[in-house]
């Protein structure tokens, strides 16, 4: 059953919708800015918990808690001793495209707009979102699939869990379905920051891509490895893909953080994604997401390529 709370976010998401439509359809018939629009923050961070990359399991998922070490963090830091003042972060853990419950894009990007954020000074801005959506015919999401698939050494997580509903439907993740659902939030920002890089931020390596194990470094004692994880693996390939083919899509730029950490996902020599509670990364961040040198090497790209 529906709680009242779950209808007013579903109303709340569709009237984020519907503003981003209006935008956009604005920016046909109206000119650019008028003489009191805000200037704009340099760069605007948009995603999900990757980008955010910071938690408080106190918080019950009511707060949006953003990492010191976040890449975006480390980027505003790069910029100079002022540059968190030209970052603006309304990225949130659980956020997704469109699929809710959390924020989602239409919410960030309109909270950003809220804030001055957007405007003729903006050089880019980012998004990283897509894991925590709904895709296909499932309305699962990766982290159901993570209890009753990738952990299931009965049932095991090949692709046979997509019938089964168990895990997000890996064949609903394309470029054309990404690039559609992200189209109006682009427009927006295209209108409102002119001058702006948009850019979709991929995911960095998590498991190896094409294989069929699944490996989970658990405290750093011995690895959990579920020998049938086929779908999780596809899932993370497949929405690389559909990110670099909604990026061509759209005409914007695709930041391969795959490639920059291949080599360094779960369980490898030296992993950049953290475990749970595991001594060899950051031992109390968030699991599954990058550690703190997998998100400087993130900063220390995106700075090189777009603000420096």
């Amino acid at each position: 059953m529906r709680s009242a709370a779950d209808g007013i976010g579903k109303g709340l998401r569709g009237a984020c919708a519907a503003a981003l439509a209006i935008a956009a359809a604005a920016a046909g018939v109206t000119a650019a800015h008028a003489d009191s629009a805000p200037e704009g923050k340099k760069v605007v961070v948009l995603g999900d918990s990757y980008t955010a990359n910071g938690w408080d399991p106190l918080s019950l998922g009511d707060v949006c808690v953003r990492g010191d070490t976040a890449w975006p963090a480390q980027l505003g830091r790069l910029i100079g001793p002022r540059g968190s003042d030209q970052v603006a972060n309304p990225s949130c853990s659980g956020s997704s495209i469109d699929s809710g419950p959390g924020y989602t894009l239409a919410m960030q990007a309109l909270q950003a707009d809220h804030d001055g954020a957007f405007g003729p000074a903006t050089r880019l801005v980012t998004l990283q979102l897509g894991l925590d959506d709904h895709w296909g015919d499932t309305d699962q999401t990766l982290w159901y699939a993570m209890q009753q698939c990738v952990f299931d050494l009965v049932r095991g997580c090949d692709l046979d869990a997509v019938e089964q509903g168990r895990i997000p439907d890996v064949r609903g993740v394309t470029g054309a379905a990404y690039a559609e659902r992200i189209r109006a939030a682009v427009t927006y920002i295209r209108y409102y920051a002119p001058a702006a890089r948009i850019v979709i931020v991929g995911y960095p390596e998590i498991l190896p891509p094409g294989q069929g194990t699944a490996c989970f470094s658990i405290l750093g004692v011995a690895p959990f490895i579920q020998p049938r994880g086929r779908a999780i693996v596809e899932y993370f390939d497949r929405m690389d893909r559909a990110q670099r083919e909604a990026a061509q899509l759209l005409g914007l730029d695709f930041f391969d953080t795959r490639a920059l950490t291949t080599g360094h996902g779960l369980c490898s020599a030296e992993p950049w994604i953290n475990g749970v509670f595991d001594p060899h990364t950051d031992i109390a961040g968030l699991p599954l997401h990058p550690s703190a040198r997998g998100d400087a090497v993130v900063a220390n790209a995106l700075h090189d390529r777009y603000v420096r």
